[in-house]
């Protein structure tokens, strides 16, 4: 019988550095994403990718200020 030492659930494989910290697959997907949105037009492979870090740490990391910012107007 082999034996077994880790599991090999795609979330082991894929640990995060911290807790709110997007991935380089995430942040990938989302530059894209905005690559797409702007035409597809190369030369800006650094300025989107820096945006999408910034969107997915402001998404992940803080709560939402629409919410906060509804609450106290009304």
């Amino acid at each position: 019988m082999a034996k077994t030492t880790e599991s090999s659930s795609p979330a082991a494989q894929k640990p995060r550095t911290a807790i709110n910290q997007p991935t380089q697959e995430e942040i990938a997907l989302r530059a894209f994403q905005i690559y797409l949105k702007r035409g597809g037009a190369p030369g800006n492979e650094l300025e989107d990718w820096i945006q999408a870090e910034t969107q997915l740490a402001v998404e992940n990391g803080k709560p939402h200020r629409k919410a906060t910012v509804k609450s106290a107007a009304a």
